[in-house]
């Protein structure tokens, strides 16, 4: 029986990411809405904010930002320049001033996005010096445990072409995909062990430091009722936040509650 007790790690910040995706509708929504995301992150005492907005809206919130509110990008493409028509590269989001990406989540796996493409992607933003968001997580947490091997898996392939030198750099999200809309979130004494799986997993790969220093948060159905219990008994060090992100009042309540641990 493996300790994965050894790979428990008390994160100086908790990070909390919000997943617009397509929303709001328009742009003065979008910026009514990062207001109010703001005056409550200034308060903030140990809770690192990044706000992932449809790319259209990316350079309003950069433009706007203040140092308590970091901006992302929902999504990258695996090439720097060329002829891809539709894309937005690493360099490009890089040159607007964005810092943290979100790659493979499972709304663009399900559009048939491959771990190749998101080995390729993590590792042309760690070259970039951009922080990627790794989603990870299984369409099925059966009883006979398989799930675990479908999750190493997607972490092994999704990483295969990180060299150990940028290992620090990552973050892992873990979603399971059943869990995600569903009513309730899983259970957080669940979630602690399969944030220290991840961190065996990560371990194997580019050693016990370097497992250690990688945050792992926690994404499905997420909501300022349970954000608390998530990260207080399941012990991640943050959430990737879906549809509570872009409702105002209660992700405003969400990061205090998470701040308040």
């Amino acid at each position: 029986m493996i300790n994965y007790k050894c790979y428990t790690v008390l994160m100086k910040h908790k990070i909390i990411i919000g997943n617009w995706k397509v929303n709001p509708i328009t742009l003065a929504e979008a910026r009514r809405l990062l207001r109010s995301i703001r005056r409550t992150a200034q308060d903030l005492k140990s809770t690192k904010v990044v706000i992932c907005p449809p790319f259209v809206y990316i350079p309003s919130a950069l433009s706007a930002r203040k140092s308590e509110v970091i901006v992302g990008s929902q999504d990258v493409y695996f090439e720097n320049q060329g002829s891809f028509t539709g894309e937005i590269s690493p360099l490009m989001l890089k040159d607007l001033g964005v810092e943290y990406v979100i790659v493979g989540h499972s709304e663009r796996r399900k559009m048939g996005e491959t771990d190749e493409d998101v080995a390729k992607k993590v590792r042309l933003l760690l070259e970039d010096n951009i922080k990627p968001v790794v989603c990870v997580g299984e369409a099925e947490h059966d009883q006979a445990g398989l799930y675990l091997d479908t999750l190493k898996n997607q972490i092994k392939n999704s990483l295969a072409k990180v060299q150990k030198k940028y290992a620090r750099n990552l973050i892992i999200a873990y979603e399971p995909i059943w869990a995600i809309g569903a009513k309730e979130s899983m259970d957080p004494k669940i979630i602690h062990e399969m944030s220290l799986f991840i961190k065996k997993v990560l371990s194997d790969m580019f050693g016990h430091d370097e497992a250690l220093s990688t945050p792992v948060l926690y994404g499905g159905s997420v909501n300022f009722r349970n954000a608390g219990d998530i990260i207080s008994r399941g012990e991640v060090d943050g959430l990737l936040v879906g549809r509570e992100s872009v409702n105002g009042p209660g992700f405003t309540e969400l990061l205090k509650a998470v701040d308040s641990i």
